[in-house]
Order: C-alpha cells, then structure tokens, then sequence
C-alpha cells in the first residue's frame, strides 16, 4: 500500500526561557517587547529604523542564549543594550546609559560624554557627537 504524500519536518534550535535577575534580587521572564522598547525609546526622534532596532534585539537575544544561561543578571542585558546602542546612535547610548546608571549629578553626566568623545576620537569612522 503506497501514501502518496510527502511529510516534511524541520528542525528548530529551541530556546530555553530566560530569566532576568533584577537588582532587587527579583526574578522575571525576559521580555523581547521590553527590550525592544528600551531601545525606541532611547531613539525616540532620532535618525534610526525601528528594523535595524528589531535587529539589535535578536543580538543581543542570540547572545544571552549561546551562554546557555537560564538566568541573566539586569546589568548584563544593559551592557549589551549600551554596546549596541553605541554603535547605533551616539545621542541614544547616551540617553540610555543616563537612565541605567541613574546618574546622581550633572558632573557624571558629562563624564559619560567626555569618555564618549574620547572613545570617537580613537575611531575616525564615528561622527562627531557634538559640533565644535
């Protein structure tokens, strides 16, 4: 007796679910849309697509995941977020890091920017993150 039908499988990494350890000690799911909307919002009017964004956040998931850790700590995901968002858009790392590390003066604030410019003078391809 013959089918006569052809069955197909596919094959598919399976990922386990990650937990975020927050610095409260809390523990919660990690949440891609969160993440997601972290980075619009430190673009939020400036020149960047909301694809390459998309495409930040599968990053930063494909690299959590090949740790094959089932917990992350917060700070771990932020580093991630400011290394991407520093090659992104200058003024989004900033805004970003201002809110992450939850700068207590105006001083460590310029701090952060000087070191920024430090770092874009060290590469010729960055842009000039203010004009002289």
């Amino acid at each position: 007796m013959m089918c006569n039908y052809r069955y197909t499988s596919y094959e598919s990494i399976e990922r386990t679910e990650l937990r975020v350890v927050k610095r409260d000690g809390s523990r919660e799911p990690l949440n891609r849309e969160k993440l997601f909307r972290g980075l619009v919002k430190a673009c939020e009017k400036r020149p960047v697509h909301m694809d390459r964004l998309d495409r930040a956040v599968e990053e930063i998931l494909s690299e959590l995941h090949k740790d094959n850790m089932s917990e992350v700590p917060s700070s771990m995901i932020g580093a991630k977020v400011m290394d991407k968002l520093h090659s992104i858009d200058p003024v989004a790392y900033v805004r970003y890091v201002s809110v992450y590390r939850q700068f207590d003066n105006v001083g460590e604030f310029i701090n952060e920017i000087q070191a920024l410019e430090r770092r874009a003078a060290r590469d010729p391809l960055q842009r000039k993150l203010f004009k002289e």
